[in-house]
């Protein structure tokens, strides 16, 4: 296997420790449940194809939903995610250039590219989120507070962790 494979494996299971011993016991005021694994999925490359990233996405969801006790709310999510990366990550990244990027991340992308691009998908997996664990508008005020607290403290996370655990590289 290919250094970029192991280097996503090694970022998985990073990913997935700082998620189950760290963020998972971590609720600040009932709106906000910091997802740091979904970083995972939106960090892979981008010339992957749509039913290799599903299949990558489902299954880290699924896998997270077994070490929560869940009813497929992850699963569920990252796929929608997955779904929406697929059809956005080359126009929000790139801006429509036909270029393969191996790493999004805050290096290999413009900073504000990168963000933008976490948020809205952050916010696509809360939403997904939330919504089918209250399964109710009636409380869709309460959805759409968690929905913005979650995504901007997962987003602030996400470039913290980018900043100490990838190295930029030499041009």
């Amino acid at each position: 296997m290919n250094k970029l494979v192991w280097r996503n494996i090694g970022r998985f299971a990073l990913l997935m420790l700082i998620q189950l011993l760290v963020l998972n016991h971590v609720y600040l005021g009932g709106y906000v449940m910091p997802m740091l694994y979904v970083l995972f999925i939106l960090m892979l490359p981008t010339n992957l194809k749509p039913i290799p990233m599903m299949l990558i996405a489902f299954g880290t969801g699924l896998l997270m939903d077994m070490m929560n006790n869940m009813l497929g709310f992850h699963a569920l999510a990252c796929t929608v995610v997955a779904l929406l990366r697929g059809l956005y990550a080359d126009r929000i990244l790139t801006r429509g250039e036909p270029v393969v990027i191996e790493k999004p991340c805050v290096y290999t992308v413009t900073p504000q590219y990168f963000i933008s691009y976490l948020m809205l998908m952050l916010a696509v997996y809360y939403l997904v989120f939330y919504t089918i664990e209250v399964f109710s508008f009636r409380g869709f005020g309460g959805v759409l507070l968690a929905t913005v607290c979650s995504t901007i403290v997962t987003t602030l996370l996400a470039v913290l962790y980018q900043l100490i655990f990838i190295k930029r590289e030499k041009q």
